[in-house]
């Protein structure tokens, strides 16, 4: 007994490459620490301060501003993949082989 095959189902979808927000809150992290390590170790130190105690300081105060930055940027790249995204159809496919499961 042949079986019978559904129509194939087509819909019409949304492609656009948006960008993963995590990686570009870590990197602009990181481009963070590596200003803090610059400004703390790159100044001429101060006699009042540890330079361990600088770079701590900064260390927060540029990450946490990095990771904004980077998260700004994440968001300007995602609104410009909204104005380049694309319509396409695609259609379903049936399966070519029976489930084995579904048979008892």
């Amino acid at each position: 007994m042949p079986s019978e095959q559904p129509p194939a189902e087509r819909r019409e979808i949304t492609v656009r490459r948006a960008p993963k927000y995590v990686p570009f809150l870590i990197l602009g992290a990181l481009v963070g620490v590596g200003v803090a390590a610059a400004v703390a170790y790159g100044l001429p130190a101060s006699e009042s301060f540890d330079p361990g105690s600088v770079f701590g300081f900064f260390l927060v105060l540029f990450a946490g501003a990095g990771a904004v930055l980077g998260a700004v940027l994440a968001l300007i790249l995602d609104r410009r993949s909204i104005k380049r995204q694309q319509r396409a159809v695609v259609e379903s496919v049936p399966d070519s082989e029976p489930d084995m499961d579904s048979q008892p």
